[in-house]
């Protein structure tokens, strides 16, 4: 195949992995009933003045499917981390016990776990089109190409083809989380 198809196609099939990437990324944000250090990522501190990560000023670690601890390295953040917890408008309550702050999530009711669905399968759905898209480029560079027709059809359905599989892919890891978020 033609140098330049080639890149063409593994240009695609690099944008349509960051879009995968991307969705395992999304999902392990979305709640689904045990507690994990992960709910806490899009924390934020204000460290010194400047905006930081809960990561880079604490240790997150879940004690139980329902409990996760925040241990900050320094003392002084205590109140700066909760507050933190409170901006992030989780809908989680941190508890200060003056050396860690707990955190019990709550079960999930039924109607926050359909909520949870939506928003994951709404995930889901842009990743599709981020796929998509992908396959428009990568068809459309392929059309410009300075190559044979046959090569041309060629090459664009081997974009299909990986368009076909990404987006399968992305199916099974909906599939995967719908079951656990509403799994009681």
């Amino acid at each position: 195949m033609n140098e330049e198809i080639e890149f063409i196609i593994d240009t695609a099939k690099e944008q349509m992995e960051n879009a995968l990437l991307h969705l395992e990324k999304e999902l392990r944000h979305i709640r689904a009933g045990k507690a994990t250090p992960a709910m806490l990522a899009s924390v934020m501190v204000d460290y010194y003045g400047s905006s930081t990560p809960l990561a880079q000023v604490a240790n997150v670690n879940s004690i139980d499917a329902h409990t996760l601890t925040v241990q900050p390295w320094e003392k002084s953040l205590l109140q700066e981390i909760e507050r933190g917890i409170m901006y992030a408008n989780l809908g989680l309550n941190p508890m200060n016990n003056g050396e860690t702050i707990m955190i019990n999530i709550p079960p999930l009711t039924e109607e926050r776990r359909m909520q949870l669905a939506k928003q994951a399968k709404a995930e889901a759905e842009d990743d599709k089109v981020s796929i998509r898209n992908a396959r428009k480029e990568g068809n459309n560079d392929i059309k410009k190409a300075d190559v044979s027709d046959d090569m041309k059809k060629n090459a664009e359905a081997s974009i299909q083809d990986l368009t076909d599989s990404y987006t399968k892919t992305i199916d099974e890891m909906y599939a995967k989380k719908e079951i656990e978020i509403m799994k009681v």
